[in-house]
């Protein structure tokens, strides 16, 4: 990251090391494990699902081991990380997000340049905790909220770029930026009733009434969030009391440096203000092209270059930090180096899955043999036990396919028929599926939303992975609670 490199306690142990020894196995998974395929259909929604029970080994079922060197038709493990970072197109995969991440970057490089955003929001930050203590969970809510909603997940990269530097020189740490935008975001993503990217997708592919299940899902985000909001609220105050105590302490000095540097900044003027007015009309027009337009990583990209050029004009015009034209086209190539990590273990992750021959279940990869025998797993348990095992599957899943409506396509129309055989509606099927799926991105590394969310934090992710693995192993209790009480009482 530019000036602020990120290293783990350990001194080896990070982020692409642990994804280096997932590669290892990976490949040599392809030398033990067969691989085999499913057929496909394309249902009427016109997403390609898999046809339950058609399962079937290739090669006669001998392994068919990944090479060393990759060539035009299989990655090898020397060239997992190229092929990884290569693959896809300008709309999605690795490619598209990279350049996503990178173009973010850059564009909040600018507006953070100006200065505008600390003082306004270092100002906001002084009075809220002079006058009351709701701020923190304020945020935790309105981004739980944004996540049931609308599915926010990569947006949370902008609002943990706005919000970090301020918290953290208001006496917090960058474990609470992330707890309370991305960390947010997920827990609303996992328990919504209404997530356009998940819930609504898996309930088509299983032929459940789509928005059916409402109130047990209302309660759910309810308590999920609640409590999630009461927890960060209290490790928030404890971390304030005491900056020593926190995991980040040493991870944050350089953000606390340069927040003593900016101590002397004078209150917020009318160029702050514009400034912070573009950027806001900027986030609302990137929301109305999602949610009425249908813009995804092109187009939002494009409006965030556009956010970069106005922002960065009105900076210039008001002489915001003393800054030239010069000095915010530097700002943008410092912002885009700084989420240029997250988009390296995007293609770094993308090459495992490449390695096990790819996700596409009509083509032979050891990928879907591992699929398979999970969905097999959870049919040999009784039928509460069933409906926690499709959670487990789930969640493990996840680890390799980290997109919302991606793993529904891919493992509901498994799923919803194995509901069947083993007594479990398929409404809590769905249940299963969108608590894994949300969870399990709080910590995995493969989500483009994640690794940007923690540059944007300038918090490795080892570290956050040390805190957050105690919670989340609450949550996963919370929501093996509402798994068999759904099944308990017939969800449906």
């Amino acid at each position: 990251m530019s000036d602020d490199k990120q290293t783990s306690p350990s001194g080896g142990l990070n982020a692409y090391l642990i994804l280096l020894i997932v590669g290892v196995l990976a490949y040599l998974a392809t030398w033990l494990v067969p691989s085999g395929a499913f057929e496909t259909v394309v249902g009427e929604s016109g997403r390609t699902q898999i046809v339950p029970g058609s399962f079937a080994l290739a090669n006669e079922g001998a392994p068919m081991g990944a090479p060393l060197f990759g060539d035009a038709e299989r990655a090898g493990f020397l060239s997992f990380m190229f092929e990884g970072l290569i693959s896809g197109d300008r709309h999605s995969a690795t490619i598209g997000l990279m350049a996503f991440i990178l173009i973010i970057g850059g564009t909040f490089g600018v507006i953070l340049d100006t200065g505008a955003l600390d003082r306004v929001l270092t100002g906001t930050l002084k009075r809220a905790e002079n006058g009351n203590g709701l701020l923190i969970p304020g945020l935790f809510i309105a981004f739980s909220l944004a996540g049931a909603v609308f599915g926010m997940s990569e947006e949370a990269i902008v609002f943990t770029l706005l919000v970090a530097p301020p918290l953290v020189r208001s006496g917090y740490d960058s474990i609470t930026a992330i707890l309370v935008t991305y960390a947010a975001t997920q827990i609303g993503f996992a328990t919504s009733w209404m997530n356009p990217f998940s819930v609504l997708v898996a309930q088509g592919i299983a032929e459940v009434p789509v928005m059916s299940g409402l109130l047990l899902r209302v309660v759910m985000w309810s308590a999920f969030t609640s409590l999630g909001a009461f927890w960060v609220y209290r490790y928030a105050v404890r971390v304030r009391r005491a900056p020593e105590t926190s995991l980040a302490f040493a991870n944050d000095a350089r953000m606390r440096e340069e927040g003593a540097e900016r101590q002397a900044l004078a209150s917020a003027g009318v160029g702050d203000l514009v400034v912070l007015a573009l950027t806001a009309l900027g986030v609302i027009w990137v929301a109305w092209g999602v949610s009425t337009q249908g813009y995804y990583l092109a187009e939002i990209s494009a409006q965030f270059f556009a956010l970069a050029l106005v922002a960065g004009t009105a900076g210039v015009l008001f002489k915001l930090n003393g800054k030239s034209a010069g000095d915010l086209a530097s700002a943008f190539a410092d912002g885009a180096a700084r989420l240029a990590p997250a988009a390296l273990i995007i293609g770094f992750a993308k090459g495992v899955i490449l390695l096990l021959g790819g996700d596409d279940p009509s083509g032979a990869s050891v990928f879907n043999t591992i699929l398979f025998q999970l969905s097999g797993f959870a049919e040999a348990l009784p039928d509460w036990g069933s409906a926690l095992g499709m959670l487990g599957v789930q969640s493990v899943i996840n680890i390799f396919v980290v997109s919302g409506s991606g793993q529904a396509a891919l493992t509901m129309p498994l799923m919803a028929p194995l509901a069947d055989l083993s007594g479990v509606s398929r409404q809590t099927a769905v249940l299963a599926f969108q608590l894994g799926d949300g969870l399990m991105n709080l910590v995995v590394p493969a989500s483009a939303a994640l690794m940007g969310s923690l540059a944007a934090a300038r918090l490795d992710w080892t570290i956050w992975v040390r805190f957050a693995w105690k919670p989340l192993l609450g949550l996963y209790a919370l929501a093996a609670a509402f798994v068999t009480l759904a099944q308990l009482i017939g969800y449906s």
